[in-house]
């Protein structure tokens, strides 16, 4: 979901050009599978589109890729760090971290609360990208 909710906040703006926004799974089970249907209906509700999105696993080599590294929750957090290795560039944090309330976006796998999580995510991709925005202005 965050993937393309900041996709598309890009886009809004102008400068999805000088993005490169991509999102891998830490775990397993989901590697293949299309965009959870659940997420697609409720960014769909926006206009937002999920269209040829299949999960794919996070590789170490992704650290060298990114500038930031963002996990949902704190299970996201240890499986990226395990992935890596260790984080000497201080790359890996958490979405809802760029958010006046810092925590785990809430889980829709398991509470089936898509409004909510929508919500989160919406939050902590407004905190990113204007984190973001505040480091290459200066």
């Amino acid at each position: 979901m965050a993937e393309f909710v900041l996709k598309d906040m890009v886009a809004k703006r102008g400068i999805a050009d000088d993005f490169y926004i991509a999102s891998a799974a830490t775990s397993m089970e989901e590697i293949g599978n299309p965009v959870h249907h659940g997420t697609r209906n409720k960014l769909a509700q926006y206009g937002i589109s999920t269209a040829g999105k299949y999960a794919v696993r996070m590789e170490r080599s992704d650290y060298k890729k990114y500038d930031y590294i963002v996990g949902m929750d704190s299970w996201n957090y240890k499986n990226m760090l395990r992935i890596v290795g260790e984080d000497p560039e201080q790359k890996i944090s958490l979405l809802l971290d760029y958010t006046d309330h810092p925590r785990d976006v809430a889980d829709p796998w398991y509470t089936g609360d898509f409004d909510k999580t929508y919500e989160d995510v919406v939050a902590g991709c407004e905190g990113l990208l204007a984190h973001i925005l505040s480091n290459v202005e200066k």
